[in-house]
């Protein structure tokens, strides 16, 4: 291996960092956006030619960065003799699809979205090709899905265009999930996901029990994407697409990619009776298969299309005879393929964009008018039909040489057979596409005056049909070297081609002389065939494809309306029975192993402490139709729960627990405002008790499996010993729980921040929207039940909320300051500060507490996640993983020296995040209250002695 492969990551960034360009050059017109974006890809091109000297010595140039290695995802890339051909094939025709589509696509079409889209798949598929880590090979494998349903549906007007698009995701989307299974399996049996390791495991993965389901999964996979039997029918449908896309997809790029996985994985999944009778099989049916209804096809790029299908069926059936000889072969058509089959959608793009039809049966003669289209159409559709001395003829002749010497369930006839039936229907549709397209006489009733379009369009195919004859007539000089390094890496050998247009008198030579000789005859015949065919009744593909998806879409309509009503009842119902269900199947299907430790001792006050519990929850069910009721009841809980922690020594989780319960209640309270005081009877007793007898199950489930786990060791080994040895050194904090939030686990402390964030924005929008609708209405007429208090805004309240303020920031301050050494920290901080100034709202009211913040709440929920992101990228800088902490000691006279943890960064955006976050949610709330017309005081009280009576004078919220 040699690692000098720093151009690697360049070549496969390139077409996604162009992939930016177009969008911003069509401003300056249609010539410099397809300029620049052609520039793009020439830049990589140019890299990767650079790159090649080295391939050619037989190097394989490799990159390494390490992304994600505790799950085996890296930034791993690998140029050998197949990723250069492939990614020679990708960035070379799509450099000639950019200068086409230049002149193809009209005003009218978006130009700088179809480059964009383009560059996308460009780059997803470089990356696949590219990739020497299988996760990052899933990752570009998916976006080629992705960006494939944009190109083939870019013609948004067009009905066809959609449901391209959508079958070819929905097909390829469903093969690739089954790929990621298998690829999955694959690395779990090699013990790595670097494709360079498990290409040197070949005996290793064959001989493991998974080998079978893995080879299946990543089948289905490649066959899905290269558009094999029986899943051949999203590829003539993807013609719906623009024809710059459909001659990219078709010839180097969409349907390649599972051609270059089964070449890729050839070295260790080939060689087996499996791989023959799967790859072969399904290659050979699909070659036969699709060049039988090319022939029958009157729109030139459905011909094209299922041309397409039968080639890529040669190629696999050629992979699948697991020797190093038809791989050899397979590589050489891979070439020979992209060649004639760009030239040839190209071209019929030219017929359609100048005679504005694709209809075979309206064209005619159009050699005379569409000359210089007329040779190239005619040499490339003489190297598909494999006529000497064009390099198709070469590729044919050397897979029916393989294919004579193969048998099929010990038959040596019927596999040479059926290939050459699959080559006499090539030969028949491609002959067919030359007569019936440009020979005959001129008409008189084409939709448009056919010519040669201008220089720019035909360009592209002219000169990929001169490639077309080079290779045919130099073959060893021209291809012979790729050709030689490509197929050792597929083979892991040392092959060497030896293409030549005569091999004598052999079996070969009188298969293409009958598949020769039959495709005239049977051109000849077209039209008593074509009746037959259309007589004969056969299943359409995309019939049964339509069925498919109506009746899932039926079966999941039924399951979402039946499972998904909007009753939070049913949804804990149902999750509720289907977790206990499986925990009991878990507990009986395996057995209980004895416990390992010992009770504690109950004293006094534990079983004090849980009657309670018990009588609280209890009370919460009998009573909880009373709302106000079953919220005390809800702080009682969480009171006795604070006071277990306590009990158990977990201080940190105390205070959380009753800050968040004071909180909850006055933010509940609020809401409940609004809502009947009595929650009204909905469901009848028996559903009631259903919803008893799987509470209790479930209760008792939970209960039992809790009872077992406190009992025994673990699985495991548990983290908590690391977590103790290493706060102090490592995290320079005593506070275990702390160095945990806001380093060990930073990361999960930075999400659950940013949630929170978004939570209260969402009840900010939610409130916001209900108030702009009928709720809001609802709200100008609202009334409370009950008769309120004359003196909303008590003298009393309003003056210990004042005492309280600034001792609760003093000790909001300090549980803040300590909380990286003792209990404390951020959060805790922040929901006390939270809860001081919801108590000035709640002394005051919301008007008078409002005109004196200085924050705006969304900002601050802004600037605490900022913080805290800002904070963990700080770490960088000192060449260190994401939010790892650094901590020091500082000494200021005369203050006593102390520590400096930039973990107190962190926790200041946590504690800001907090703060912002609960206030919004008030914020939110209180609007409603507003809304209703409720009167707000001016003053901070209702009743002010130095006032000596109540005001009068009271504004509309």
């Amino acid at each position: 291996m040699d690692t000098g492969g720093n151009f690697l990551p360049i070549i496969a960034a390139l077409p996604f960092v162009g992939a930016l360009i177009p969008g911003v050059m069509i401003r300056a017109g249609r010539t410099a956006c397809a300029t620049y974006t052609f520039m793009a890809s020439a830049l990589a091109f140019i890299l990767l030619m650079l790159s090649a000297p080295a391939v050619f010595r037989g190097e394989v140039l490799q990159f390494q960065l390490e992304w994600l290695p505790m799950l085996g995802l890296n930034v791993n890339f690998m140029l050998d003799g197949l990723g250069l051909l492939f990614a020679g094939l990708i960035l070379g025709i799509g450099m000639l699809i950019i200068l086409y589509a230049r002149f193809y696509l009209s005003r009218e079409d978006p130009m700088g979205q179809f480059y964009t889209y383009l560059l996308l798949f460009q780059g997803a598929m470089v990356g696949i090709v590219l990739s020497d880590n299988i996760l990052l090979l899933l990752v570009f494998w998916e976006l080629t899905s992705l960006s494939s349903f944009l190109l083939i549906g870019y013609w948004k007007h067009l009905p066809e265009g959609r449901q391209g698009a959508r079958m070819a995701l929905t097909v390829t989307g469903l093969g690739g999930l089954a790929m990621i299974a298998g690829m999955l399996i694959l690395g779990s049996i090699v013990g790595s996901y670097d494709l360079s390791v498990i290409l040197q495991h070949k005996e290793l993965i064959q001989a493991s029990p998974y080998y079978l389901p893995a080879l299946i999964l990543i089948l289905a996979g490649c066959f899905t994407k290269s558009a094999q039997f029986p899943f051949h029918f999203w590829l003539p449908h993807a013609m719906a697409a623009p024809t710059p896309v459909s001659a990219y997809l078709h010839s180097a790029t969409m349907v390649k990619a599972g051609l270059f996985l089964m070449a890729r994985m050839w070295p260790v999944l080939s060689g087996t009776p499996e791989w023959f009778y799967i790859v072969a099989t399904t290659g050979l049916i699909t070659m036969v298969l699709g060049a039988v209804i090319a022939l029958f096809k009157d729109d030139l790029k459905a011909l094209l299309a299922f041309s397409t299908v039968s080639h890529l069926g040669l190629i696999t059936m050629l992979l699948g005879f697991g020797t190093e000889a038809a791989a050899i072969v397979a590589v050489f058509h891979i070439l020979n393929h992209a060649t004639f089959k760009a030239a040839l959608f190209m071209s019929a793009g030219i017929v359609d964009h100048e005679t504005h039809t694709r209809d075979i049966k309206r064209l005619g003669g159009l050699r005379h008018l569409m000359p210089v289209t007329f040779v190239i159409v005619t040499i490339a559709a003489l190297s598909m039909a494999g006529i000497p001395p064009l390099n198709g003829f070469l590729s044919k002749e050397m897979m029916l040489e393989e294919a004579s010497h193969t048998a099929w369930l010990s038959n040596p006839w019927i596999l040479p057979a059926l290939a050459t039936l699959g080559a006499l229907f090539s030969v028949a549709y491609s002959f067919r596409l030359v007569a019936h397209v440009f020979l005959g006489p001129k008409r008189d009733d084409y939709p448009a005056k056919p010519h040669d379009p201008a220089f720019g369009m035909w360009a592209s195919p002219a000169f990929l049909v001169v490639l077309v004859v080079l290779i045919g007539l130099m073959p060893n000089l021209i291809a012979g070297p790729l050709v030689d390094i490509t197929a050792a890496a597929v083979t892991g050998g040392h092959p060497h081609a030896h293409i030549s247009h005569w091999h004598g008198l052999v079996p070969a030579f009188w298969m293409s002389v009958a598949a020769i000789l039959g495709g005239a005859l049977f051109l000849s015949l077209h039209g008593s065939l074509e009746r037959g065919w259309n007589a004969a009744p056969r299943p359409e593909a995309k019939v049964i494809f339509d069925a498919i998806t109506r009746a899932s879409t039926r079966a999941s309509h039924w399951l979402t309306d039946t499972l998904h009503n909007g009753s939070i009842t049913r949804y804990g119902a149902i999750f509720a029975a289907a977790i206990t269900a499986a925990g009991l199947f878990a507990w009986f299907e395996s057995p209980m192993s004895a416990p390992t430790r010992e009770m504690l001792p109950i004293n006094a006050i534990m079983a004090i402490g849980w009657v309670l519990l018990v009588i609280s929850t209890g009370c919460i069910i009998a009573f909880h139709r009373n709302r106000i009721l079953s919220l005390v009841l809800l702080g009682v809980i969480g009171l006795a729960v604070s006071m277990a922690f306590v009990y158990f020594s977990a201080p940190d989780l105390a205070l959380t627990q009753i800050s968040v319960e004071v909180v909850t209640i006055i933010l509940l309270l609020l809401a409940l405002n609004f809502l009947p005081g009595r929650t009204p009877v909905e469901s009848g007793m028996p559903r009631r008790l259903r919803d008893a007898v799987i509470a209790g199950a479930t209760g008792l489930a939970v209960g039992g499996l809790t009872y077992a786990i406190l009992l025994r060791d673990f699985a495991a080994e548990s983290i908590s010993a690391y977590h103790l040895a290493n706060s102090y050194k490592g995290g320079g904090g005593k506070n275990v729980v702390n160095v945990i939030l806001v380093d060990f686990r930073g990361f999960d402390t930075f999400g659950e921040i940013i949630v929170l964030g978004i939570a209260a924005l969402v009840i900010y929008a939610l409130t916001k929207s209900v108030l702009r609708g009928p709720g809001g209405r609802w709200l100008l007429n609202w009334g409370p039940d009950d008769d309120e208090a004359g003196d909303r805004h008590p003298l009393m309240m309003v003056v210990v909320t004042r005492v309280i303020m600034p001792i609760a920031l003093m000790v909001g301050a300090y549980i803040f300051l300590r909380g990286h050494n003792a209990p404390g920290g951020g959060f805790i901080a922040g929901l006390i500060v939270a809860i001081a100034l919801l108590m000035q709202y709640m002394a005051s009211g919301f008007a008078w507490a409002e005109e004196r913040q200085r924050y705006h709440y969304h900002a601050m929920i802004a600037a605490g996640v900022m913080t805290a992101a800002v904070t963990g990228m700080g770490s960088w800088l000192a060449g260190r993983q994401f939010l790892t902490s650094s901590y020091g000691y500082i000494h200021i006279p005369p203050i006593e020296e102390f520590e400096w943890a930039t973990a107190m960064a962190f926790d200041t955006g946590v504690f800001i995040t907090v703060v912002g976050a609960v206030m919004l949610a008030l914020h939110s709330l209180s609007s409603m209250s507003r809304r209703t017309g409720e009167q707000v005081n001016i003053h901070p009280m209702d009743v002010d002695p130095g006032r000596g009576a109540a005001p009068t004078d009271g504004k509309e919220a």
